[in-house]
């Protein structure tokens, strides 16, 4: 079932009734077919191009599978605290894993990362600090303390999938006055270079992008969401979020 011709409603026989597209894609229902919710957050955007992720600047990709360390900002006080890692692997297929900091208030995965997209708290122990997710040095994640998961408006498409984006919504203020951000939603095939596939500026707004015909955006495609403020004090606060459904092909 393509995304261009599934119908509103999902009929199931034996009178269970009828049930909207996208209800039973986040039920698991429709196989071959998930949904995701990918949304970022970065709280001071001035006149240098930024990603909307938690730990601020331009994002930096692996160019190899690599191990990745969670380390506490706490140290040994948030020992035994649980962090799942999820992103995708050597071959770009997806990948999760759970480690729980020990007594030094770190934990290194035994699975190699290509990309990573998200991380969370997924134990019943809330950290006191912030949590970083690297790799010699660089951070690839940052769990911010009481979020308790990343806030990332970037992802790339699994192997085997082609993603659909459905809609792009964006926020942008500041306790200054005439200040605005320049928006730009970008995608990057495999071995290609960023090319933006939105644009556009909001000041002291929301801007909410719902596109009729979804566009569709191949397997190991990078997906990121970046801004770039007016002025260099403008002191931008920039959320988005990305709807997104993925196919397997």
């Amino acid at each position: 079932m393509s995304i261009t011709s599934y119908p509103n409603l999902i009929t199931f026989s034996g009178g269970v009734g009828s049930f909207p597209y996208y209800l039973q894609v986040s039920r698991g229902e429709i196989q071959g077919h998930k949904r995701l919710f990918k949304f970022g957050f970065n709280s001071d955007i001035d006149n240098s191009i930024e990603d909307i992720w938690d730990a601020g600047g331009v994002y930096a990709y692996q160019s190899s599978a690599v191990a990745m360390t969670a380390t506490s900002d706490a140290g040994a006080t948030d020992n035994g605290v649980e962090v799942t890692i999820q992103g995708l692997d050597a071959s770009y297929n997806e990948l999760s894993e759970t480690v729980t900091l020990a007594s030094t208030g770190t934990a290194t995965t035994t699975g190699t990362f290509l990309r990573i997209f998200r991380a969370l708290v997924s134990g019943s122990q809330e950290p006191t600090d912030n949590i970083n997710v690297t790799n010699s040095g660089t951070t690839y994640a940052r769990i911010t303390s009481g979020e308790n998961q990343t806030l990332m408006a970037l992802w790339t498409v699994p192997a085997g999938y082609t993603a659909y984006l459905l809609q792009t919504d964006v926020t942008a203020f500041t306790e200054q006055n005439n200040k605005f951000a320049t928006v730009h939603i970008q995608t990057r095939e495999q071995n290609k270079v960023f090319r933006t596939r939105d644009k556009f500026a909001i000041v002291e707004a929301a801007h909410n992008q719902e596109y009729q015909c979804p566009i569709p955006i191949p397997e190991k495609t990078d997906i990121r969401v970046r801004a770039i403020a007016s002025s260099s004090n403008a002191n931008l606060v920039v959320s988005a979020g990305l709807d997104i459904i993925y196919i397997e092909n």
